[in-house]
């Protein structure tokens, strides 16, 4: 449900009953990851997607049920059910999704409605329910809230909630969704448990380096693709919030030094366009060594054997040069700023998903397949 947190959290501030269905599993070729939802209101009005549009009507009926009768629901739509067809799953793949009514005297609801307002305003959180074990605490329909700091709030009503959040908190650190299999000795559940964590975290960061003419469809194209964009050139003139007003912010700084100094985790990905050696020499050489996703370089091919001179006259390794991805981009054709943004953003996408950035036109096996990220 932290999928659809800010639409939700404002139901919830209006007091409206709610239900929500959330993917729990996801297996082949299925169109929507664990962790998407779809919620349906009293009135009927619906806000999310489980599938891309293939079970949403299947899945609304599950919603409108469990908020008639309170009772918490789980099915599974795929390739192998009779009616998999009839419900729109023709993709090859199989969803299971998880339905929980958030009515007025649900005794979770404070729980949810805490962990909504603290995803919308930005602040790691997660919410773990049970899938599998006791009978009473599969269908009891509660959530425990964990953060990062070892605070929780809610009850999951085992006699070990404490290791119970412990796990859900490891996947948080991870900002992982997904299924967690607790085993009897730990989870003393009296049997296997199986949680389900939907971690909401900060959106991942994009850094582009030089206010040039591409960067503004590269700023444009990272937050169509969900990062939180940062453009940051030395020179004030160019680098300023009326050229790049879709990005999250504008930094006027030295690239090395402000990389040094700034934010990054192993979701991050830094885009250097610059092409001046004076800048992007020094940044590469900051840039290779951290543990980021994705760095990238422009450059003609004659500049980008010129970079890697430089950058071993400077220390950097061979194991650290293969982590750069220049000349940025994929090979689209493309010429414009927009093109050239669309090719970059693609190989970034690729990078962090696993895939090779071939036609799938070309290709065999699965079109959805598990990524890195």
């Amino acid at each position: 449900m932290l999928d659809i947190a800010a639409d939700l959290s404002q139901w919830a501030g209006q007091g409206r009953d709610f239900a929500v269905a959330t993917v729990v599993s996801v297996t082949g070729s299925a169109p929507r990851p664990p962790g998407s939802a779809l919620a349906v209101d009293a009135s009927g009005q619906v806000i999310g997607s489980v599938s891309g549009g293939c079970v949403e009507g299947a899945v609304y009926e599950l919603c409108v049920e469990a908020l008639r009768d309170g009772v918490v629901r789980r099915e599974r739509f795929g390739y192998s059910d009779d009616d998999a067809f009839a419900v729109g799953l023709t993709c090859g793949g199989t969803v299971e999704v998880h339905v929980v009514p958030v009515r007025a005297d649900a005794p979770s609801r404070t729980t949810v409605e805490r962990a909504l307002a603290a995803a919308v305003r930005g602040e790691p959180v997660a919410l773990a329910r049970i899938l599998d074990g006791p009978a009473e605490l599969v269908d009891s329909g509660a959530v425990l809230m964990v953060r990062p700091d070892g605070s929780d709030e809610g009850a999951l009503g085992s006699v070990d909630d404490s290791g119970l959040a412990a796990q859900a908190r490891a996947l948080l650190d991870l900002g992982r969704t997904g299924e967690c299999v607790v085993p009897e000795s730990s989870a003393r559940c009296g049997g296997d448990v199986t949680l389900f964590v939907e971690s909401s975290v900060p959106p991942a960061r994009m850094i582009v380096f030089g206010a040039v003419d591409f960067a503004g469809a590269l700023v444009r194209v990272g937050k169509l693709l969900g990062f939180h964009v940062t453009l940051c050139d030395a020179r004030g003139v160019f680098a300023t919030p009326a050229r790049f007003p879709e990005a999250d912010e504008v930094v006027v700084e030295w690239p090395d030094r402000y990389l040094r100094d700034t934010v990054t985790d192993e979701r991050t990905v830094l885009c250097v366009l610059t092409h001046d050696s004076k800048f992007d020499v020094p940044l590469l050489e900051v840039a290779l060594r951290l543990p980021v996703a994705y760095v990238g370089a422009m450059g003609s091919r004659r500049t980008h054997e010129d970079r890697l001179r430089k950058l071993r006259e400077a220390g950097v390794g061979e194991s650290e040069l293969a982590r750069l991805c220049s000349p940025i981009g994929l090979d689209t054709g493309g010429r414009t700023p927009e093109e050239t943004a669309v090719s970059i953003g693609a190989e970034i996408v690729a990078v962090l998903r696993g895939g090779d950035g071939a036609p799938l036109s070309r290709g065999g096996g699965p079109i959805h397949r598990p990524g890195r990220a």
